[in-house]
């Protein structure tokens, strides 16, 4: 392997947990042959599932790859809405597909058929609206059960929604809703967090002083009318409207647009080392394949689960695993509004036991959190309704695996570990839950069909040991761009190897052909399962008045795996400043620029930034300085006693 290619593999796990034979008999999946047959003829294997969604018109050919583009279900024609709720309503009209509650507590229940009932309501809003198949809405609600019926209501008219996380700031949106070109916002009047309301109406009116495609603002009432404050409530006549008068008047009954396999489903954005978001683009017939099958045999689903993942719509996550996936599978979802700890420690656990969950997916950073405050909190509650538990967002490290084993599934519950990406669209690697032994911190194996490797730099697989994580085949729910920027889409994912993904990762394989995620290998930082790039923390820093340079490091945390550290040079008039003053107020600078995901965890006020001869910033040695490490090499340096110096002013202000 070259020197380049090679990754520290410094964790031994040795723990390993089969699936009990009661979870082994009753799983969906038992073929111990599937990855096998998977391989040997992949084309073959996706077809099949793509054969149990519903299609108006069959594909003519299964794979068009001419890389780095891939067609999949050519000539095929459906409609994501129509396989997430029409097709349920014979058998399934009358089952709950969403319970949902708020963090205030209000409860909200709605069957498929209320649900189909809702969306269609909805898209006929949309298009009274004047938005047509190919238009890009923006989506930037709290996890209310409109924002699942605002992106239902899309797909049902063959509308491209872009949803943006309700915690970003309006810099954020704006930025957002300017590259999707979108015609249309839905916001709601507020959300809450951790008892506070988040005026979401007045940000989106913020953002959209500066966005003008946008003709027609929809908004949710997210409280009873009588209670909105008007601080929250700013509506303009013929452009601004509410929800609920809409869809009042609206019918009940709206036609799928049946649209091209290929057509877009969605565009999210996720953070690039450019600093510019990135518009990843999905399409409808292979990632609805992938992430119906992936959500059927990763969490082992059945008719009567209670299925819950905790993630916010605003990411993948909640688009493949709370939206998708379970309703193309008829599941009954469980969604919730608020933060972990409010206005209790015990309120996801207090939660499962109300409503009987059973299936319980959530990030490695909550769990880390979770072990913080304690394990009575989950021991107070009931939890024996839980049969399977998943991670999802970043690698987990095996401490906080064995506790999520032994305190939350009770040393019942197989744990599947995943790993994929925004830009994969569905999981890529995991244990399938009745036939993989899983090992904590260890994603296991590749899904059935995803021809996922680790190569070194050259491009040759490494069987034993660390290297790239790369995916060597087209999968079907693979991104299919990014928004208007093709060269991008081609130099960030495929110009390593020709015709091979480049994931981006660190991984290593160990003897038994189990993958361990190593973490990112550019300058990405991965803080509670976001990705934020390190050029847009920068950026913000230096928007605000004292700052000259900035440079922004992932650092170890207890909680969230990864935070942000910021090393900052203050310009010349502003050197009689106070360090603790303004370090607040270039935080609150960052989250009024970014959002408060972006916070750094700690800033340093430094004279000099550690660069090359050309001026490029070693954050590898920011790194170094920021985890106490050993200095590497330092003789690409234009200056090597910078480092020294700012090695010692961090080891005194820690």
């Amino acid at each position: 392997m070259t020197k380049e290619s090679t990754f520290d593999a410094l964790l031994d796990e040795q723990r390993s947990f089969p699936p009990s034979e009661e979870f082994r008999a009753q799983a969906n999946i038992q073929d111990e042959k599937v990855w096998e047959k998977a391989e040997a003829d992949p084309e073959g294997f996706w077809e099949g599932w793509a054969r149990e969604l519903d299609w108006k018109e069959p594909w003519k050919k299964v794979l068009e790859w001419d890389p780095p583009h891939a067609k999949w279900f050519v000539g095929g024609k459906l409609n994501a809405s129509y396989n997430c709720l029409d097709r349920h309503l014979e058998k399934r009209g009358d089952k709950v597909a969403i319970i949902w509650e708020g963090e205030p507590g209000d409860t909200r229940k709605l069957t498929y058929r209320q649900l189909h009932e809702e969306v269609s309501r909805f898209a006929n809003v949309l298009r009274s609206r004047g938005i047509e198949a190919g238009d890009r809405v923006a989506i930037y609600l709290p996890l209310i059960p409109e924002a699942a019926v605002a992106m239902l209501a899309c797909a049902r008219i063959g509308a491209v929604h872009s949803v943006v996380f309700a915690g970003f700031s309006s810099e954020a949106l704006r930025d957002r809703i300017v590259d999707a070109g979108a015609k249309l916002l839905i916001t709601a009047t507020t959300g809450y967090r951790r008892g506070t309301e988040v005026p979401l109406k007045k940000m989106a009116d913020d953002a959209i002083q500066e966005t003008p495609t946008i003709e027609s603002v929809i908004v949710v009432l997210r409280r009873p009318a009588a209670e909105e404050g008007n601080e929250t409530i700013s509506m303009q006549a013929g452009r601004d409207w509410f929800y609920h008068d809409l869809v009042k008047d609206a019918s009940p009954e709206c036609t799928p647009e049946w649209v091209d396999s290929e057509h877009m489903l969605y565009t999210l954005y996720t953070s690039g080392t450019t600093g510019k978001p990135k518009g990843i683009m999905h399409t409808t017939g292979g990632y609805m394949t992938g992430c119906y099958a992936t959500t059927k045999w990763v969490f082992d689903l059945k008719e009567d689960d209670v299925y819950w993942c905790t993630a916010d719509i605003g990411w993948v996550t909640g688009h493949s695993y709370v939206v998708y996936g379970p309703l193309a599978n008829g599941a009954t979802v469980l969604m919730y509004e608020g933060a972990p700890d409010w206005p209790n420690r015990d309120r996801l656990w207090e939660l499962v036991e109300k409503y009987k969950a059973t299936i319980f997916y959530t990030a490695p950073t909550a769990i880390r959190a979770f072990m913080k405050w304690g394990h009575q909190f989950p021991e107070s509650r009931d939890l024996s309704s839980l049969r399977l538990l998943g991670t999802v967002g970043e690698p987990i490290n095996p401490e906080a695996w064995m506790w999520y084993h032994e305190h939350i599934g009770r040393k019942n519950c197989p744990i599947v570990d995943t790993w994929w990406q925004t830009e994969t669209g569905a999981i890529m690697i995991t244990p399938l839950p009745g036939l993989v032994a899983t090992k904590p911190g260890s994603a296991t194996r590749p899904f059935p069909g995803i021809a996922a490797r680790i190569l070194d730099g050259n491009g040759d697989p490494v069987e034993v040991g660390g290297g790239y994580l790369a995916v060597t085949k087209p999968w079907p729910s693979m991104l299919r761009g990014i928004w208007g920027d093709p060269e991008r889409f081609k130099s960030q994912y495929w110009a390593k190897w020709n015709g091979i993904y480049f994931t981006g990762d660190g991984a290593k394989r160990d003897e038994e052909g189990y993958y361990w995620l190593l973490g990112r290998v550019d300058d990405v930082i991965n803080v509670s399962g976001h990705r934020i790039g390190t050029m847009e923390v920068e950026s913000a820093l230096v928007d605000h008045h004292a700052v000259a340079e900035a440079a922004v490091v992932g650092i170890a945390h207890e909680i969230k795996g990864t935070a942000i550290g910021a090393f900052v040079i203050i310009k010349e008039s502003h050197k009689g400043y106070d360090p603790k003053a303004l370090e607040k107020e270039l935080n609150d600078h960052v989250v009024k620029k970014i959002g408060a995901i972006a916070r750094p965890e700690k800033i340093i006020f430094t004279a000099e930034l550690p660069k090359t001869r050309s001026g490029k910033i070693m954050r590898r040695l920011l790194r170094d300085v920021a985890e106490g490490r050993a200095l590497g090499d330092v003789t690409t340096l234009a200056d090597p006693a910078v480092v020294n110096a700012l090695k010692d002013r961090y080891e005194g202000e820690a």
